[in-house]
């Protein structure tokens, strides 16, 4: 999300129904706002309420949405709430990247200020160079559709840098990708597979149908190998990808000649093959079994009289809504200049890209690179085998198997087709955006062989809000590395890991929590969340485990932040509960009413903790059959329903001595209350609170301060 605090001025006395021409400017300039459905909840919403009368602030967030949605980052919320100052209101946006979002927030205001004072705004130069932005800045096609997918699954995410290197999960449960790759794929079957002759041994080797053929070190040579095959044949680089300086169905020894110096200029090796005839196919295994088959078609043209075979190929091929110079297009812009493989195929037909072809004259461009048809439901299932031996003979958990077969629904042998190539990292849009036929989900299958369904890559995470939070946070973190946990620890105090303290000083910022998120050691997680520092930051986790607010109070310290109510406080401090699991539990003060008011937003079960034993709130909870931890007679007691334990006496903890409730006691319960609900063993959730004393740094978890991470 970003946030921005915007002031309006003068503006807070012009609503949109009062600026003349102000409606139409902005709709010309954005027609897509057609499609904001704003409170109404029904398409036009948004312009129901331009015509009706709204302000520049909530303007701003519709229009900062749909540049970005001009710039290809879809998104869809926004909120704008107005302060207590007079013309100052605070707005937030969703985002994809933080960078163009910024860009588009900017160029929000800068439109909308045009629109208000009537002046000409370049709206076309803006949506190119926002889109630019985000083609640079964004997730790319194959990387974001596995992203999407964890997404649906509820499995969280984290970019690891600005290009494609993404965290699936959390902590010790998290999995890698790199567009598709993922971090189960090895090295060593990547340089397998980027070497063609020796991947072609390895298949022949394991019984895999491939062509016949070796490496060649001269043209001449490569004619001699060609002899020894028998022709046609084929001619490409050793370790090129897709399908640069291929050349198929070689017959003459000028075109194999030829052929060798286009494959020579990709790579430092030359390999000769056995042409296999038929269609070039496509079959994406990932985790041993296909989850999409795509074939390929010849790229042709048809002469008009008229027209050269260069213009042909832009009025004819790269119009195709398919074709593109990004890899968000399933079809490469064909370009003759920087793809000398067309001009040899040009040439074998007698023609040059200036020749003009006669009136209905078909004109082959590219025999291969055009995989865009789903063929995925007819593929043979001996044919999917095949594939899915050759990817674990290569040794790649994600691949892409290149085949050749005239009918992809028989078996490859008895039509003599073959397994051609095996590619590591294989470019996914071709079964995303098919030319023809279903798209197929293969970022879940990708994402299913990462995380089964029966998981979710988190690891258990407690979020601590409110005023008296960083005892709490210490006290649980020394609980879960009690019962055996590697935990992370983020506070005001520092920043913990298991035993050691790594940073000094208040670590409730969202950098220091995504520290936690990323140690692939890390087994569970503890973050104290002040309420400012939810206010300036937000939280460094999408989900938590458990969810505890001990207090509602220090409204009167944040007006920085135009929060001075505690209502407005309690606005702030919800979002601990609005992000607690389904299958979670918030453990909550039962002595503060903000805070017990904060049940009914949390999607999983509730523990009240309370000093008073007959609290109304208490006494209902257990009624229904709910967990409370209270004080009675100098005993914690833990109750479930009307079921009572005994937990400990006061008198015996350090923290309580006195043995009567003091100071520590509510964070003392909140933290036994959330061991209680990580369903921690009694018996070390005893011994715990019974050896930890406040503020000594000595404790095992709290040693001295290190700089090792």
């Amino acid at each position: 999300m970003l946030e921005a605090w915007v002031d309006i001025g003068d503006l807070e006395d012009c609503p949109s129904n009062t600026i003349p021409g102000f409606y139409e400017r902005l709709t010309a300039w954005l027609p897509g706002l057609v499609e904001h459905r704003c409170g109404v909840g029904e398409r036009g919403g948004f312009l129901q309420r331009l015509r009706e009368g709204t302000w520049p602030a909530h303007i701003l967030e519709h229009v900062t949405l749909e540049l970005q949605t001009l710039a290809g980052m879809k998104v869809g919320f926004g909120k704008a709430r107005e302060t207590s100052v007079r013309g100052i209101y605070k707005v937030a946006v969703r985002t994809r990247n933080e960078q163009v979002g910024r860009a588009c927030l900017h160029d929000a205001r800068d439109l909308l200020m045009a629109a208000i004072e009537d002046r000409p705004f370049d709206m076309a130069a803006t949506t190119e160079r926002l889109r630019n932005m985000a083609d640079s800045l964004c997730l790319g096609p194959s990387t974001a559709c596995i992203v999407d997918a964890a997404t649906e699954c509820h499995i969280p995410f984290i970019r690891l840098t600005d290009g494609n290197l993404v965290q699936l999960g959390y902590g010790a449960r998290q999995r890698r990708i790199w567009t598709a790759e993922t971090d189960q794929t090895a090295a060593i079957a990547e340089s397998i597979a980027s070497d063609k002759d020796l991947t072609k041994s390895l298949l022949h080797a394991c019984g895999v149908p491939v062509p016949e053929g070796r490496i060649v070190d001269s043209p001449q040579d490569a004619w001699e190998a060609a002899e020894d095959i028998g022709l046609p044949v084929v001619v490409k680089p050793v370790d090129a990808n897709h399908g640069r300086g291929v050349s198929l169905d070689l017959m003459t020894q000028a075109h194999v000649e030829a052929a060798y110096a286009v494959a020579r200029a990709e790579s430092r090796k030359v390999i000769v093959e056995r042409y296999v005839p038929g269609h070039e196919h496509r079959l994406l295994v990932v985790g041993g079994r296909v989850v999409a088959a795509a074939r390929g078609e010849v790229a042709c043209v048809t002469g008009d009289g008229r027209s050269t075979i260069i213009e042909l190929i832009d009025s004819q091929l790269n119009t195709d809504p398919r074709r593109g110079a990004t890899e968000d297009y399933p079809l490469d812009v064909i370009l003759i200049d920087e793809q000398p493989a067309i001009r040899l195929e040009l040439t074998r037909q007698g023609f040059n890209p200036d020749s003009i072809p006669a009136p209905g004259q078909e004109v082959m461009v590219q025999r291969n690179g055009n995989v865009a048809i789903d063929v995925t439901d007819t593929v043979h299932p001996e044919v999917c085998a095949m594939a899915t031996l050759a990817a674990r003979i290569i040794g790649l958990d994600v691949a892409g198997v290149d085949l050749v077969a005239g009918d992809i629904t028989r078996p490859l042998e008895p039509q003599r087709g073959a397994i051609v190539e095996v590619n590591a990292g294989p470019g996914l849009l071709m079964h995303l955006k098919p030319a023809q036929g279903e798209p197929r989900p293969v970022g879940r299958a990708i994402v299913d062989h990462l995380i089964p369904q029966s998981e979710n890559g988190r690891i258990p995470i407690v979020g601590i809000s409110g005023s008296n939070g960083t005892l709490v946070a210490r006290l649980v973190a020394s609980l879960l590395h009690l019962s055996g946990r590697y935990v992370g620890l983020a506070c005001s105090d520092g920043l913990y890991m298991n035993q050691r303290q790594v940073e000094r000083g208040n670590c409730t910022t969202w950098q220091a929590g995504q520290r936690l998120l990323m140690n692939r050691a890390v087994e569970a997680a503890v973050f104290e969340h002040p309420a400012v520092a939810i206010l300036s930051e937000g939280l460094a986790y999408d989900r938590c485990q458990v969810g505890v607010v001990t207090d509602v109070s220090g409204a009167d310290t944040l007006g920085e932040f135009y929060i001075s109510e505690p209502d407005q406080l309690y606005n702030v401090l919800r979002t601990q509960m609005d992000v607690v699991l389904s299958d979670g539990v918030a453990v909550l003060n039962a002595d503060d009413a903000l805070v017990v008011k904060m049940a009914s937003l949390c999607d999983g079960a509730i523990i009240f903790f309370g000093l008073d034993p007959q609290s109304p709130v208490i006494t209902e909870h257990r009624a229904k059959g709910g967990r409370t931890l209270f004080v009675r007679d100098g005993e914690i007691i833990l109750a479930s329903g009307a079921k009572e334990v005994v937990f400990v006496q006061l008198s015996a903890l350090p923290l309580t001595g006195s043995g009567q409730p003091g100071h520590h006691t509510a964070s003392l319960l909140a933290a036994i209350g959330v061991a209680w609900a990580l369903d921690i063993a009694p018996e070390l959730i005893h011994a715990g609170v019974e050896t930890y004393e406040s503020g000594q740094s000595a404790h095992p978890l709290f040693g001295h301060a290190t700089r090792d991470h």
